[in-house]
This record gives structure tokens, sequence and C-alpha cells, in this order.
């Protein structure tokens, strides 16, 4: 295992007779019984428990479990073998909530039998979850900000969403290897905004550059998808506009048998140089 320290940077060994991290500065982190391990120091965290909170952990589970983002699942995963360094053994997953897509790139070692799939998120309720039920990855806690990784350890990282200065991409992925970015494309859940908001704007998703990486794949995935009203419900407990939603319109949501949304991404893969 290469984690290192998020507090002075060295790196993270096992202790022999314990199941507890220490670098030769004497910091500890211990591992919880489920297998991950919490490199989040207290004076890291912006509040007490950041991340989804238990109830929008259990609406993404009961969404994801439905499988109507399987198509972006088979899409991130048919981008990662087609660009994946051949001898890659190292993969992350930032941002991997309760490890509905880490647990998927398990599969991968099919053709790179080597393969370690780690998954980070700043969850603690949603790692938990993820290393209780998934024993094949390799959880923590730790801020997407703040890889707790070596130098140039990384083939492959996966960014669903989640934020990740530049940077940090550069400093843990090894030269030749790529990043799968996704973000939403300008139709993403068009239907549920349509509830909230007077008129919606669509926007185009502009192309990050980042320093030190060439874009070498730029696509977008647009499919439709009809929800039952708890899955509508769910749907919208997990996007960040939730919280702008009113009374009326979770009414609205819980009592429709059929809500027809679309699901729209930008899927794009980077090359580090």
């Amino acid at each position: 295992m290469s984690y290192q320290c998020p507090l002075c940077h060295l790196p993270l060994t096992m202790d022999a007779n314990s199941t507890s991290y220490r670098c030769s500065n004497n910091h500890q982190f211990d591992q919880a019984k489920e297998g991950y391990v919490n490199l989040m120091p207290a004076h890291h965290k912006s509040s007490k428990n950041p991340g989804d909170n238990k109830e929008m952990m259990q609406a993404r589970r009961l969404f994801l479990n439905t499988e109507h983002y399987q198509p972006l699942r088979d899409a991130v995963m048919a981008q990662l073998r087609q660009h994946l360094p051949q001898d890659a053994t190292q993969l992350l997953d930032i941002g991997c909530g309760e490890g509905y897509y880490t647990s998927e790139f398990v599969q991968l070692r099919q053709q790179f039998p080597e393969i370690t799939v780690h998954g980070l998120d700043i969850s603690k309720i949603a790692v938990k979850y993820a290393a209780k039920r998934y024993h094949d990855c390799d959880f923590c806690v730790a801020s997407s900000h703040r890889l707790p990784f070596a130098d140039h350890f990384f083939d492959g990282v996966v960014r669903i969403y989640a934020p990740c200065k530049g940077e940090e991409l550069y400093r843990a992925i090894k030269s030749d290897g790529i990043l799968v970015a996704v973000t939403p494309a300008p139709r993403h859940l068009y239907q549920l905004k349509e509830l909230i908001y007077d008129g919606v704007n669509l926007h185009d998703v502009p192309v990050e550059n980042i320093d030190g990486f060439e874009l070498v794949t730029n696509e977008q995935l647009h499919y439709d998808m009809t929800l039952s009203g708890e899955e509508a419900t769910a749907l919208m407990q997990m996007t960040p506009f939730a919280w702008k939603t009113s009374d009326q319109v979770w009414q609205q949501l819980a009592q429709t048998q059929n809500f027809d949304c679309e699901a729209d991404f930008a899927i794009r893969v980077y090359r580090r140089q």
C-alpha cells in the first residue's frame, strides 16, 4: 500500500502487530473494522461530517441500484479498457461514494490482471458502506484536494463529478497515465430542473484545460430514462438543487407513476504528459 501521511506526506506503513498505519513521524491512522482507513485530519474538514450524509447516501444507493446509470458505468469502463496503459496496476476513483462505479472497475482485472482499485471520498458514511460491501477494492476517507498517495502512483484516475486540483492529479498520476473525467452535459436532468426553475438555460460544458495533460477523447452520452416516483425522488435528492426543491415538487414527484427525464454526460479522457 502506498498511502502517504496527510499531515507530513511521508509514507505510511501498516504496523506488523496491529491494523494501524504509521509514518516515521509517528502519525497513526487506524483501519476500521470494515477495512477502510480514515486519512482526513480534523483540521482539514470544513464541517464535522463533510460530504454526503446518511439520507443522501441512501437516496443515491436506491437510485443507482435501479441501473438507470448503467450506460454511464459501461461508457467509463470502455474508456478505461481502451486508454489505460497495458501494464496498469493502480486505479483511483475520486469521489467514490458508496462504490457503485468503483466496484465495477474490478472487472478490469480480466484485461489488467495486476490492477488494484482504490476508492476515495470525503464522506465517512459513504466509504464505510462501500468498504463493508465491496471487499475487492481499497477505500479511504480523504480530501480529493490532498490525495494521500505517493507521487506518480496511479496509472488511471476516474473523476465523476468530483473536484480535484490539477496539480494534485499531475503529481499522483504516472507519465502516460490517464484521467477519465465525467461532468453533466447541457441537457442532464433537464426535466427535474424544469420543476424548480422558471426557464432552464442550457449552458455548454467547456473542455477543462489541465496543465500537463493532453485531451485524447471528448464524447457525449445522452439517453432517456423513465423513472418511478420513488426513483425520481431519490434522483432529486442526489442533486445539488435538492435544497431548492419545494414541498409541492417533492409531493408531485412522489405521486408520479412515470417520470421521463434525460441523462446527458460529457466523458473526457486526458493523458498525462
